[in-house]
């Protein structure tokens, strides 16, 4: 008999190749399932997978005795064990929308573009006088629910008086979902055309924060749209178009990314399915409209802790501690899959900015002190829309710039009454087009 040091060796090598051939499997299968978009849930790559492996199995176990021939097969049952797992749904595979809201009404709204869109009204309320031009909101994401704090924002600008509409973008929220190659940046601001004219109340102001500001600019470059328009609101927008996404430039002051504590709740990329195929999109190796986690079921899975760090960074650093919770969990609802097709096709466009100079709709950037936008997406939407009229630059704030936190929605409130009033703005019109260069220097 070897030695124990021998023994120990050789089964030590036996464990790191059976290790080995376990992983090549995994990296096998993970491979056929880019190859295959996914197929069939997943299960083309993993039966295909499978046979590879138990060939390459018989083949290294021929010349053993037969005991030792099965051996080659346990890394095999392993690994084919761990893939399923990532072939089998563990939530309903048919969209579950989110509960109704128990302060507003929600509605729906065919649109003529064929969206049919969940909408939410919040009449005037308030003892001052009534703003005779309805409100519309466009919320982030895209293709998020529109978020408890938002909704509590957007009944504070009732209370002042405001006509306020919102709807959640096709895809989002308790809004119906689209085929997936119908999502585009396109398609949004087409549905945001005729929810205005479904309206019916004539021209409205509008609101559009982070991907909804995105809606807004290109609405302001197409003059069928911009006509409906009397005054609009850009908050924090996202890059407008595929020369401005392709900006890699600085950000605002530090947010709470990276330390504020780690989101709790479960998390959908804690089980293997989600983990392989959210992560997968994510790296742009799985198409969004893929054969392996279909839309709804991707909508029922994902949850808010999924979004992790990205929720921290829409807060500046000396709130990391105290981030509130932005949605319950019945009312949270993100599309990854159809966002990242979304923000595809705003890569893939061309530049809006030949249009965009012809904008005669009066408008107001709004830019956040710890934005965790790039400057140059902001700046550059004040640089080639001459109807902004102005920029206000709010201090003490990340990207999310009402959050309930302090004075934020007050002070947040005033500088959008103020725009869509023509009245005096509470803080300096800054930064001007002039101001550009020396802003972006200071950000450095």
């Amino acid at each position: 008999m070897p030695p124990p040091f021998i023994r120990f060796l050789r089964f030590t090598g036996r464990l790191l190749a059976a290790t080995a051939a376990a992983v090549a499997v995994v990296v096998l299968f993970l491979a056929l399932i880019v190859a295959t978009d996914g197929a069939g849930s997943g299960l083309a790559a993993w039966f295909t997978t499978v046979a590879i492996a138990v060939v390459a199995a018989m083949w290294r176990g021929r010349r053993r005795s037969w005991p030792a021939r099965l051996v080659p097969f346990l890394p095999v049952l392993v690994a084919a064990a761990l893939t399923l797992s990532v072939c089998v749904p563990t939530v309903s595979t048919t969209r579950h929308y989110p509960a109704a809201l128990s302060f507003v009404t929600t509605e729906h709204m065919r649109l003529s573009t064929g969206s049919r869109v969940a909408v939410y009204h919040y009449p005037p309320t308030g003892s001052g006088p009534r703003r005779p031009v309805p409100l519309v909101y466009l919320n982030g994401g895209p293709v998020r629910g529109i978020s408890v704090l938002d909704h509590r924002f957007l009944q504070r600008l009732a209370g002042q008086g405001y006509d306020v509409y919102a709807y959640e973008q096709a895809g989002g929220g308790r809004s119906d979902l689209l085929p997936m190659d119908q999502y585009s940046i396109t398609r949004s601001v087409h549905d945001l055309g005729a929810f205005v004219d479904e309206l019916g109340k004539g021209r409205a102001d509008v609101l559009g924060f982070s991907s909804g500001a995105v809606v807004l600019t290109r609405a302001l470059a197409d003059p069928a749209i911009a006509g409906h328009l009397r005054r609009a609101v850009i908050a924090e927008p996202g890059p407008m178009d595929g020369p401005t996404a392709r900006i890699a430039g600085q950000k605002g002051r530090p947010s709470a990314r990276g330390i504020a504590p780690a989101m709790t709740g479960p998390r959908s990329t804690h089980v293997p399915r989600y983990a392989v195929g959210f992560g997968l999109m994510r790296l742009g190796l799985l198409d969004p409209d893929n054969g392996l986690i279909g839309q709804a079921e991707g909508d029922n899975a994902f949850t808010a802790a999924d979004l992790g760090s990205d929720t921290a960074s829409a807060y500046c650093a000396r709130d990391a501690h105290r981030i509130p919770v932005e949605d319950t969990s019945e009312n949270f609802s993100f599309s990854a899959a159809a966002s990242l097709r979304i923000q595809q096709t705003i890569k893939d466009s061309a530049s809006i900015t030949p249009r965009l100079r012809h904008s005669r709709t009066p408008a107001m950037l709004m830019i956040a002190e710890c934005s965790s936008q790039v400057r140059q997406w902001e700046t550059t939407v004040l640089a080639d829309n001459p109807a902004i009229k102005r920029t206000q630059y709010m201090p003490g704030v990340g990207h999310h710039m009402w959050n309930g936190l302090d004075d934020n929605d007050q002070r947040a409130a005033a500088v959008i009454t103020a725009f869509l009033q023509d009245e005096p703005a509470p803080l300096p019109d800054y930064p001007t087009r002039a101001d550009i260069p020396a802003f972006l220097r200071s950000h450095k």
